[in-house]
């Protein structure tokens, strides 16, 4: 670009946001609130990225978990309530009466009910002679979501804000300093000696945050196990794309714009600075200010050369890996499959050893014992998901690639039978997605839905916040603190909002 041409262009934007998953929404819906100029660009033809849907012969699946934290009425850590709220936009919710009903190895089967004490009497029953260790444990886990409750969440890389909520709120504050290098297996192995519950606490972990307790920042962990017993799970009605949908539509109500069908290809920088994006057909757009939603691994080797990398991506990219993507199995049954009484989230495991393996650990979600009109009438949704590694699905031909999910389909559907007798003969529909889906659709690299750390880290002090070593750009998402999951990305929408609010002087 020629030096006149620079002078003589002026931004379009204030702030483009690339990408419209829910950190991304939510930064753009709280910018356009504060009456910002937002353009977001999404590549797919509809908003949500992991958190969006499909149609599919008279199905509506979620492309992700239907587990839905974040919808709470009371506290301040209902950031999907806030985060619609802001943009004058709000979604009907059903209320999940069990997170999980668990099926793990040794016999081990029990519910964790949204009634906490009922929850803690259940598991209570199963190791009584750790009671104590119990209740100190997940009492310990209150006192983190007590703090985070007691406060505006908003961005912690902005001095203005944390000296308002250290006078606001001190003792909170110190409270979380306290917690903020540990993890999840630090807390729990000072109180609790069973193995066999301290495995137990690994898929606490794992089903979140697909990482064992020692590796699981504490900070996450005090949220998940305490607001999933004070706001609760609660399902949006019409399916988790819902969200996203309503999101886009606040933004574009607050004088926002969504374009879909746009495909960035390039983060344009000017003196080092992030100035505007190109996208694949050439199109390009400038703002004051530019917002990545898309994972650092994308951000940093794809939409920028990877020879522009800051020093700390370096460095974070040592401390964290991509974790895996997932198999799923996107499933259309007859109602009958299911016993009276079924639970709308399961989790399968028959060896311990296998948790974390491929394949190992299975998901199971079924919505539509929540929302009954995403399916056709005497029919039901089971969307079962289980950890995957792209790497097993490279280089294969089309017949082969085929085979392989057939394969791994029968498979699944062969282990969730222990849990639902009849299941294959009452099928109706299936539709299979590997990781090489998920990058497709997705746009992720390797499909992968986050970073893991790839050693044990001193809690959450090693994830990066919003801002990044290029000028006047951002990232949001699960690349950001605090980390993977709905509620944790809406955590990171409001602080890059904030934050970038800031520095425009909003």
């Amino acid at each position: 670009m020629s030096a006149t041409a620079e002078v003589s262009r002026t931004e379009d934007y204030d702030v483009i946001v690339i990408g419209s998953g829910i950190g991304g929404l939510v930064t753009a819906t709280q910018l356009a609130a504060k009456k910002a100029k937002v353009l977001v660009l999404e590549s797919y033809l509809i908003p949500g990225g992991s958190a969006g849907y499909f149609e599919r012969e008279g199905y509506r699946f979620d492309v992700g978990a239907s587990m839905i934290f974040g919808f709470g009425e009371k506290g301040t850590t209902n950031l999907l309530t806030r985060a619609l709220d802001a943009v004058g936009m709000s979604i009907e919710t059903m209320v999940d009466p069990v997170q999980i009903h668990y099926h793990l190895p040794d016999g081990l089967e029990l519910k964790v009910h949204r009634d906490y004490e009922k929850f803690l009497q259940e598991l209570i029953a199963i190791f009584p002679h750790e009671e104590k260790g119990i209740r100190r444990f997940y009492g310990e886990c209150w006192n983190i979501f007590n703090c985070l409750n007691s406060m505006e969440l908003l961005s912690l890389e902005e001095i203005g804000y944390l000296m308002r909520v250290f006078f606001q709120h001190p003792l909170s504050c110190l409270g979380l300093v306290k917690y903020l290098p540990q993890n999840t297996g630090d807390i729990a192995r000072r109180h609790i000696k069973d193995p066999k519950l301290l495995k137990f606490i690994d898929m606490e972990c794992y089903c979140w945050s697909v990482m064992p307790a020692s590796h699981t920042p504490a900070i996450n962990a005090g949220m998940v196990f305490s607001d999933r017993h004070y706001g609760g799970i609660n399902y949006p009605k019409g399916g988790v794309g819902q969200i996203a949908q309503k999101l886009a539509t606040g933004l574009e109500k607050s004088g926002g714009e969504i374009q879909y069908k746009a495909r960035v290809k390039e983060i344009l920088l000017e003196n080092g600075k992030a100035v505007g994006v190109k996208l694949v057909n050439g199109k390009e757009y400038y703002a004051k200010r530019i917002v990545s939603n898309a994972t650092r691994w994308d951000t940093f080797e794809k939409l920028l050369s990877p020879d522009k990398m800051p020093a700390k991506e370096k460095r974070w990219q040592k401390r964290y890996q991509k974790s895996p993507s997932f198999l799923s199995l996107h499933l259309g049954v007859k109602a009958e499959v299911l016993p009276i009484g079924t639970e709308c989230h399961h989790i399968l495991l028959e060896e311990w050893n296998n948790m974390e393996n491929p394949e190992g650990t299975i998901f199971v979600s079924i919505p539509t014992l929540l929302d009954p009109d995403l399916a056709p009438a005497g029919h039901h949704i089971i969307h079962t998901f289980t950890p995957s590694w792209i790497e097993d699905w490279q280089g294969l031909s089309p017949q082969a690639y085929q085979e392989k999910k057939e394969a791994a389909a029968e498979h699944l559907i062969h282990r969730l039978e222990t849990i639902f007798p009849g299941l294959s003969a009452g099928l109706d529909y299936q539709e299979v997605g590997t990781p090489r889906t998920h990058r497709r659709f997705l746009g992720r690299e390797d499909g992968t839905y986050g970073p893991i750390p790839s050693r044990k880290l001193a809690g959450l002090l090693g994830m990066p916040f919003n801002r990044t070593g290029i000028p006047q750009l951002y990232c949001v998402g699960d690349s950001t603190f605090p980390g993977q999951g709905l509620n944790a990305v809406a955590f990171s929408g409001f602080a890059c909002g904030h934050r970038v609010a800031v520095d425009l002087g909003l």
